[in-house]
């Protein structure tokens, strides 16, 4: 395994790129889905090629298969469910006035994972680490600030916002979703990471896309025809997603949650040079500066977290 612990970088940095396109196309979707329907669009696509890539994986396994224990299960019901509310209500958000406000709060889900890792699931982060954690959130909130047109000084003010507590809320959840995701995948004890992670990952989306397909059945059928109009999008959607949870399970198994969430903090990065390179927006100093403390984060996490 120490072989390939280093491959948490860039296993994060590509579940980080594929998250951002997956993040745009939710968004499409959400003039012609409710908030529920959207998050649902995101397991039911992506169950299919989930289950292709872990039989993919089993066709080479050498290892037995491991035992499924209760606990396992536990963390992934658990795992799964916090994806699901923090989907559904970092999607709420697009549709409230003030979503920049709560979008701002919601980078504060690595420092959240940190604290909550710490506190909960032993996971100790040296002083070191957590400089880099900060930096970098720093930096994302920071250009999320420039972004939307917040003054620095109202992000304190705006706590009284609701849209400030969906976002704190929405982090927390994403927060408890990693951490517990990367203990069910140290559950299994294999040495095949890439199988573990995989495993992980189905149980996990199996019981996420019953549990909200049978829920948007109950509630609100005629959702079906408006994602079935809208399919080459979810198509999008499905993959990319199970795209960035293969990444994200399998960076799970290497590296704790907390650093790797953190350094996921690159996909704004990735967002801004977009903008610069393919519709020539010029980045304002503030934007500028936010990248360079995402950027001095993420050096200082790899060099000495």
């Amino acid at each position: 395994m120490v072989a390939f612990s280093w491959l948490w970088i860039p296993i994060t940095v590509f579940a980080a790129f594929v998250q951002n396109i997956r993040s745009a196309a939710q968004k499409h979707l959400t003039s012609e889905l409710n908030t529920i329907s959207v998050t649902m669009v995101r397991f039911l696509f992506g169950l299919p090629f989930g289950l292709l890539y872990l039989w993919f994986l089993n066709t080479r396994r050498t290892e037995t298969f491991p035992d499924i224990g209760w606990d396992f299960i536990a963390y992934t019901a658990t795992a799964g469910a916090g994806q699901i509310i923090a989907t559904a209500l970092l999607v709420y958000l697009f549709s409230l006035r003030n979503f920049a406000v709560g979008t701002a709060y919601a980078r504060t889900e690595a420092f959240l994972t940190a604290i909550v890792g710490a506190l909960f699931f032993g996971e100790a982060i040296v002083i070191y680490g957590w400089g880099a954690i900060l930096i970098s959130v720093s930096g994302v909130i920071l250009i999320t600030v420039a972004k939307t047109g917040i003054r620095g000084g109202q992000l304190l003010t705006l706590l009284a916002d609701k849209s400030a507590w969906i976002g704190i809320v929405c982090g927390l959840f994403f927060a408890i979703a990693s951490l517990t995701m990367r203990k069910a995948t140290l559950l299994l004890g294999m040495e095949d990471f890439l199988f573990r992670a995989a495993l992980t990952m189905i149980f996990m989306l199996t019981m996420q896309t019953v549990a909200i397909c049978l829920f948007v059945l109950v509630t609100n059928p005629a959702q079906y025809l408006i994602v079935w109009r809208n399919f080459k999008v979810c198509l999008l959607v499905g993959i990319t997603s199970v795209m960035g949870t293969i990444g994200w399970a399998t960076a799970f198994t290497l590296e704790q949650a907390a650093y790797v969430k953190s350094l996921a903090q690159v996909e704004f990065v990735f967002t801004l040079a977009a903008s610069y390179w393919f519709f020539k927006e010029r980045s304002s100093p503030k934007e500028l500066c936010g990248i360079a403390l995402v950027v001095l984060g993420i050096i200082l996490l790899v060099l000495f977290g």
